[in-house]
Parts: structure tokens; sequence; C-alpha cells
């Protein structure tokens, strides 16, 4: 019971201690685009060129997978999806009435519904890749 408490408990520190690392790379690269630009660059596009090369690039990652990778990659796109559902029930089951209280439970909510239409998807294409692989007669 001590170790399950002291692994959540440091898993939390490391996901938090990301979390803010992560934040401020973010915010450091685009006030530096912000300052280096004259004020020409604003961070929030600075930081949706960001999301937009990174939609690009993961595009062209999964279409440069072979055939045989794709089962395990999809795999692990569920693994993904399944971390959301838990962040995501609990989200759904915070305590109190006030404005922030609500949009996470509908924000929770959306991302629940999401997260599972997007695993009951991976199923089914991974059950009709393997189904590729299977003898027929």
């Amino acid at each position: 019971m001590a170790n399950e408490a002291a692994t959540k408990s440091l898993i939390d520190a490391v996901t938090h201690a990301a979390q803010q690392y992560g934040d401020a790379v973010a915010s450091a690269a685009g006030g530096a685009a912000h300052a280096a630009s004259g004020g020409a660059i604003d961070p929030f596009v600075f930081r949706l060129a960001i999301f937009v090369m990174a939609i690009f690039v993961g595009y062209y990652v999964v279409w440069s997978v072979t055939p045989a990778l794709h089962t395990p990659l999809m795999s692990v796109t569920n693994a993904i999806s399944s971390v959301i559902v838990v962040g995501a029930l609990l989200s759904v089951g915070v305590d109190g009435s006030d404005a922030g209280a609500t949009m996470a439970k509908i924000f929770g909510f959306i991302a629940l519904v999401l997260a599972s239409v997007n695993i009951f998807g991976g199923f089914l294409v991974t059950e009709r890749m393997l189904s590729m692989y299977k003898k027929k007669g």
C-alpha cells in the first residue's frame, strides 16, 4: 500500500514537472519569437505554427510506417486513448458547483466521448488489418 502511494506521488510529481517544463519552453520560445521580431509575431501564432507543423510531421510519420507495423501502432494509439479516458473520467467526476467545475465536467465528457470513439475505431481498424493476414477458405 505504501509503495502504491509513493509510486503515485512520484508519477504526479514527474507529470507536473514535465508540464511545467513544456509550458516554460513554449512560453520562452513564443516570447523569444515575439521579441526577435520586434513584436511582429504573436506568441499565439508561434504556438499555432508549432501545432500545425506537428500535424504534418505526424501525418508523414504515420504514412511512412510499413504495413507490418500498423497493428502495433494502432495498439499504442489505443493505449494513449485509454489514458485520455482515465483523465476524462477524473474530470467528469469533479466535485463542486462553480463555473470551473461545470466546464471541467463538460470538457471531460467531450473528451470521454471522442477518446471512446477513437478506441472503438482503432479496434475496428486493427481487426480489419489482422483479417488481411488470415488464410481464406
